[in-house]
């Protein structure tokens, strides 16, 4: 017998029509809180946006390393688009994910392998994480940097 297929969530990202475009938006609704309580509070709001991952993907295979927090990610497509399908059993660092997800999801290797992540400093992040979450964000953006690089260098 086949193993039943595997249902590909349907990704939200992109959101904004280029990686710019989206930290600006990331930056602009960040400031609109006025301290980190708050802050915080949207990121879990973010991090409830993030669709369900198939449980066959819940595995070590697509498990992230480097993160405290229980983090699955699957990179899929090619050079001209790569999706990123990614959860958290973290509130907040599901937020964090939904926010490298929105900068860099849907976007060609070149693009994602041209933007660093300005949103983290812009918004203050690397002030206010524990150094835990900064090691899991950092392992994420080097997923997404990995896979643009694996992609980029397919024929």
């Amino acid at each position: 017998m086949n193993a039943p297929a595997v249902q590909v969530p349907t990704s939200p990202f992109p959101l904004e029509a280029t990686p710019a475009e989206a930290q600006a938006a990331i930056a602009e609704e960040f400031a609109a809180f006025g301290d980190w309580s708050e802050r915080y509070q949207y990121l879990i709001d973010l991090g409830r946006k993030l669709p369900e991952l198939p449980e066959s993907w819940k595995t070590d295979t697509h498990r992230l390393l480097g993160c405290q927090s229980k983090v699955w990610i699957v990179a899929q497509g090619d050079a001209g688009r790569l999706d990123f399908h990614a959860l958290s059993d973290s509130s907040i660092v599901a937020g964090l994910v939904f926010l490298a997800l929105r900068v860099y999801s849907g976007r060609s290797a070149e693009e994602i392998l041209a933007t660093a992540p300005d949103f983290i400093d812009a918004i203050g992040l690397s002030k206010h994480l524990s150094p835990s979450r900064n090691n899991g964000l950092t392992a994420l953006l080097a997923f997404i940097q990995n896979s643009a690089r694996r992609a980029g260098a397919d024929p």
